[in-house]
């Protein structure tokens, strides 16, 4: 593992986007994994309108238009914009139609995540391995080629309408994905981009349902369940829930999965399942070497963030338990920051308010430093700034 408290911020920007300490990744062959993973491919989204979407990721999350698919290139059911920032990878894809797949599921469940994409050495393989062992068939490997070669492609279900994309794309070397053609940039893109990995990606499912589909993660693509928080230290005054965290062998993929839990009124768990419409990705993580100068851009450019409350930061224990940090705490505390340690070292963190109208899908940014958790001792603070604004919404 890489200790990034060691290394400053900005040779962190300047590392590789998937550097272990970065993503709280741990040293591991995926040779002697039965599901291989590479890493993070892309996530695809479905949007109401994905021209719009495209500017707004590239204004306020600094990312890049690099390529675009859609009726000019032959593609008639939707418009579909390619971003990235480092390794991280959005695809915005809008309905032109009225009856097409996007259209259809933005009028269901607003705009949400429809696939998380994961790069694998060998398609056919991991296919056969996670069929076999009872996975949902999607579709089955095929190859997309165009002029700049071939990707080799298949899909399994999870929870919901969420697909989980196996991607080959050695034999490729064009802007995107086959039928994809090189976009220029919306906007121009920052000095320094404000994230450039994916650490995690959350999922929110029914109550009782938790369990089954950690367990399928385990049997279908060999994950371990790395930790769980089913106690009090996930509640508050009013609403619990429970999570389970299960990450393939590098730990560089790992899919946190939360259910409701009974408490004196609606959970955010809840709330997400109600205006979703279903069990769907609950936000994505996005690590970052300088948490602090992407908050701050961010937040300039329209991003509006949870606060914590001024208590959270004064906390004496807090204080205690936490040490020295890179940045005094006063820093964090004037940009509502949280910090957490454990005993491999630290981490900083922050959440977006929801991306869409609907009080759905959110971001968390994070900074690790050499920390391999996710955040216990925030929860509580995190969660009453949750619970603030469901009161604001009516629905807590």
């Amino acid at each position: 593992m890489v200790d990034t408290a060691s290394r400053s911020a900005d040779a962190v920007l300047e590392g590789p986007d998937d550097a272990p300490g970065l993503v709280g990744a741990v040293e591991h062959d995926i040779r002697e994994d039965a599901f291989p993973i590479k890493g993070w491919d892309h996530v695809r989204f479905f949007v109401g309108n994905a021209r719009q979407a495209a500017h707004y990721y590239s204004t306020a999350f600094g990312m890049t238009l690099v390529a675009y698919r859609g009726p000019e290139q032959g593609f008639r059911e939707h418009a579909e914009y390619a971003l990235k920032s480092g390794g991280v990878v959005f695809v915005l894809a809008g309905g032109v139609t009225a009856d097409a797949e996007a259209t259809k599921h933005v009028a269901r469940h607003g705009d949400g995540v429809v696939e998380v994409a994961l790069e694998v050495p060998d398609v056919d393989r991991n296919y056969a391995h996670a069929i076999a062992q009872g996975a949902i068939a999607v579709e089955e490997p095929h190859d997309l080629t165009d002029e700049h070669g071939t990707v080799r492609r298949a899909v399994i279900g999870t929870y919901g309408e969420t697909r989980n994309v196996l991607v080959d794309r050695s034999g490729y070397d064009g802007p995107f994905l086959p039928g994809f053609v090189a976009a220029e940039p919306m906007t121009a893109p920052p000095e320094k981009r404000y994230f450039q990995a994916i650490d995690h990606v959350v999922g929110n499912v029914e109550l009782g349902r938790m369990r089954e589909w950690v367990e399928y993660y385990e049997r279908v693509m060999g994950f371990t369940n790395i930790v769980e928080f089913v106690d009090d230290a996930i509640a508050t005054e009013y609403s619990a829930l429970m999570s389970k965290v299960v990450a393939n062998g590098t730990r560089k993929i790992k899919f946190p999965i939360n259910e409701p839990a009974a408490g004196r009124k609606k959970s955010q768990i809840d709330e997400y399942l109600e205006f979703y419409g279903g069990p769907g990705v609950q936000h994505i993580a996005l690590a970052t070497g300088d948490i602090l100068a992407a908050v701050d851009a961010m937040r300039e450019r329209g991003v509006e963030f949870l606060e914590a409350p001024d208590a959270y930061y004064e906390d004496p224990e807090l204080r205690e338990r936490i040490g020295t940090v890179r940045v005094p705490i006063e820093e964090l505390q004037r940009r509502r920051v949280l910090v957490d340690r454990d005993e491999d070292g630290y981490m900083l963190q922050i959440f977006t308010k929801p991306q869409q109208d609907r009080p759905t899908m959110f971001y968390e940014i994070i900074e690790r430093h050499g920390s391999l958790s996710f955040g216990k001792g925030n929860f509580k603070a995190l969660f009453e700034a949750l619970e603030k604004e469901q009161a604001k919404r009516g629905n807590l």
